[in-house]
């Protein structure tokens, strides 16, 4: 197996499978061979990765990108197996509403701990599609207790850590537009 930078092909490994219309006969049955889009990380790149429902995508910074106004282009394979592209400005996530692709950016420009998971969110947004949106404090708020209810505070304490950081950070940004107007 070789392993090299950008989008790898490789099948039944990672993500959505995508049928690509051939089928193979072994014996007397016939299979549908499929096929996945994986972003292998590059030196360029903020963020690979994807969760459970298929989305695979990277993130990198936008050309148009400064350290006060961070502007990120998310690229990949939504749900469905369809090629997607989305600038997002940082600055102007909702935390109340964002999407996966959003919440990926934020996690990855704020380096934000992930633990010993491939994610800091909490585990119900490992279902989200390409367009589906969360309350993320929400979300956070609602594991948080429920780690405290199964005394599993070590995990209530990673997910505190990490809403606070998202809280933080945010609430940075809207003080910082606050003073340019």
């Amino acid at each position: 197996m070789r392993i090299g930078s950008g989008v790898q092909s490789a099948p039944e490994v990672f993500g959505k499978r995508q049928n690509n219309s051939k089928t193979s006969a072994v014996g007397n049955e016939e299979f549908s061979q499929t096929s996945v889009k994986v972003y292998l990380k590059t030196d360029d790149m903020l963020f690979s990765g994807g969760n459970g429902t298929g989305l695979s995508f990277y993130i990198k910074y936008a050309e148009e990108s400064t350290e006060d106004n961070p502007v990120v282009i998310a690229k990949g394979i939504d749900e469905n197996g369809k090629e997607f592209e989305e600038k997002i400005n940082i600055n102007d996530i909702d935390l109340r509403n964002a999407s996966y692709v959003e919440m990926s950016a934020l996690e990855a420009y704020y380096n934000v701990d992930r633990g010993n998971s491939l994610s800091s969110f909490p585990p119900e947004t490992g279902c989200m599609g390409l367009n589906d949106r969360c309350d993320l404090i929400s979300s956070f708020e609602k594991v948080i207790r429920d780690m405290n209810k199964l005394g599993r505070y070590d995990l209530q304490m990673f997910y505190m850590r990490n809403m606070n950081t998202y809280l933080n950070a945010s609430s940075k940004y809207e003080t910082n537009s606050m003073n340019r107007q």
